[in-house]
């Protein structure tokens, strides 16, 4: 009762539209994720995997998330929304963390053993990120949305793109689940894209120049 009453402040603390305890807990389908996974995770180390199997299959059908029940989960983990995450059997995901719908902790389908990240404390993962193998992304860090991620994220740090590039790395900690923001990264492909279009625009410009004056 202690984890799910710690679950659900963080529930209210991180989604502006939860209006009551009451209600995240009656129909907030990630807080039921969790609570299944929960059931089904105890029976997984019980070796009884058909039955952690069915419970996870239930929730996956009840819920729209999928939780193997192999999965190791911290404290004070929210789900906002949760449509279509996919957690893989051998991810770990440390305390307040905070993942949004269509995410996946994944793996690359070669590696044996560890085949699935491990999320440090206060990780924040975006919606459609997917982050696939055997690595950690460090305390702290946030995944932008629809990132792809191969490789280690070291703590503190802002990973975007296909694959994911770090792209910031934070001077001092920063609670990146409770400061949810999605959209406003920097992609330094795209800048070195603008920057070769608007070159290419003057080059364009200059030639015309050019052209004109040999005309007069």
């Amino acid at each position: 009762m202690t984890r799910l009453g710690e679950t659900l402040r963080a529930y209210q603390a991180r989604d502006p539209a939860a209006r009551s305890r009451v209600e995240i807990f009656l129909l907030y389908p990630g807080v039921h994720a969790i609570l299944y996974h929960r059931l089904a995770h105890w029976l997984y180390r019980r070796s009884l995997l058909f039955l952690a199997r069915l419970v996870s299959q239930w929730s996956r059908f009840w819920t729209g998330i999928e939780i193997h029940p192999g999965a190791t989960i911290g404290r004070r983990f929210v789900i906002d929304h949760g449509m279509g995450i996919v957690i893989g059997e051998t991810a770990e995901i440390g305390d307040d963390c905070l993942i949004y719908h269509g995410v996946t902790l994944g793996g690359t389908g070669k590696d044996q053993g560890k085949r699935h990240p491990t999320l440090g404390n206060n990780v924040m993962v975006s919606t459609g990120a997917k982050v696939l193998g055997p690595f950690k992304v460090g305390d702290g860090a946030r995944i932008a949305a629809n990132a792809v991620v191969l490789s280690e994220i070291p703590p503190d740090a802002t990973a975007v793109g296909v694959p994911a590039r770090v792209v910031r790395i934070a001077g001092e900690k920063v609670d990146y689940a409770s400061s949810v923001d999605q959209i406003h990264v920097t992609d330094p492909v795209q800048k070195e894209l603008q920057a070769l279009s608007s070159r290419l625009e003057w080059l364009e410009q200059y030639i015309d120049e050019q052209a004109r004056g040999k005309n007069v």
